[in-house]
């Protein structure tokens, strides 16, 4: 059971974890021990988030929404597998709090009428001083 607020909770059958070798630096350890952590979270059919959320989670997640409607959390962050699971699952609870925040709607807004005179006026003076710096013809 992942906590996610007051709210949302994430039961166990939603989350899967798999551990997989690490790349990078680490010797000996690196070859032989699978410390990497790939956590999925099956988003799409869980109960406890609302259709919106649900949705804004898609967009934010990007590269790691499978076709499935699965989110794939990657962490290869430490040599530790537990501290790589924790961090996995700490990034996952980031991205639903995220997720959970509703943006907030622009209020579309026009310029002043003073301010789009004042422009036309500074494009006017700029044509001008452009205008000036054409051939000079011998009258």
């Amino acid at each position: 059971m992942l906590r996610i607020n007051d709210t949302i909770t994430i039961a166990d059958w939603e989350l899967t974890e798999q551990f997989v070798r690490a790349s990078g630096p680490g010797g000996q350890n690196v070859n032989k021990v699978s410390t990497a952590v790939e956590l999925r979270f099956e988003a799409e059919r869980s109960p406890s988030l609302p259709g919106p959320v649900k949705a804004r989670l898609k967009r934010l997640a990007g590269r790691r929404w499978t076709k499935e409607g699965a989110l794939v959390i990657q962490c290869d962050e430490t040599r530790s597998q537990a501290r790589n699971r924790d961090i996995a699952r700490q990034r996952l609870v980031d991205l639903i709090l995220k997720a959970l925040e509703r943006p907030k709607r622009r209020i579309p807004t026009k310029p002043t009428k003073g301010s789009q005179r004042r422009r036309i006026e500074a494009k006017k003076q700029r044509g001008e001083v452009k205008a000036l710096r054409g051939r000079i013809t011998d009258d």
